[in-house]
């Protein structure tokens, strides 16, 4: 970690915790299909100890419409602003996220886009995690060697595998649901495994 100049970021449930809005499409899939909400919420949670999206799949098995995703209930969590914060002082930051558009504005509204350097998001790219291109425009545009820079993120498919394939370091962040995922292999191994933000600002500031 000696020679980091650039920190990318995933968002949801990186910095911003999606709770809210996934606990309110659960509740629809329940409503939609006639199912108490404890039987919709153990079978997503088992599909994602499976590796897949739980929510996603279940919307498919049922045929029904996928409910609206509510980016208005995501909020930031607790120790988020002081780790963009304090971290911007010392690297440049960077998001590298599959987004909804309107991510600058979300960013913006939540008090830390003033911490962001480059945002890079699947809407507005059209490109979506994990290819690799996205993760080649964000290094380009922010003239970043891959060796010079770290992926912080959520999902090990969306973003530790492919970041270590460019050969960035990677800092596993489990929160969400995609913290049940079960490393299987080397290629899904992060470098660093936290459970929040208080921990990577921990592990930066050895470098400040």
């Amino acid at each position: 970690m000696d020679n980091i100049e650039w920190l990318f970021f995933d968002v949801g449930s990186t910095f911003v915790s999606e709770e809210k809005p996934f606990l309110h499409r659960l509740h629809e899939i329940a409503e939609a299909v006639n199912e108490p909400f404890e039987v919709i919420q153990d079978k997503v949670l088992l599909l994602y100890k499976e590796k897949k999206k739980g929510e996603r799949l279940l919307i498919q098995e049922y045929g029904i419409e996928r409910p609206r995703w509510r980016s208005e209930d995501e909020e930031l969590f607790p120790e988020s602003y002081e780790c963009l914060e304090r971290l911007s002082k010392k690297y440049k930051i960077g998001v590298i996220a599959n987004q909804l558009p309107g991510t600058a504005d979300r960013l913006e509204k939540h008090g830390v886009l003033k911490f962001i350097d480059l945002v890079i998001a699947s809407a507005e790219e059209g490109l979506e995690k994990p290819d690799r291109r996205i993760f080649e425009l964000a290094l380009s545009r922010a003239n970043c060697k891959p060796e010079n820079a770290v992926m912080i993120g959520d999902r090990v498919d969306n973003d530790i595998i492919p970041a270590k394939k460019m050969g960035m370091k990677t800092v596993r962040v489990k929160q969400g649901m995609w913290k049940y995922w079960e490393v299987s292999n080397e290629d899904e191994q992060a470098d660093y495994e936290v459970d929040d933000l208080s921990e990577v600002l921990e592990l930066f500031d050895k470098k400040m």
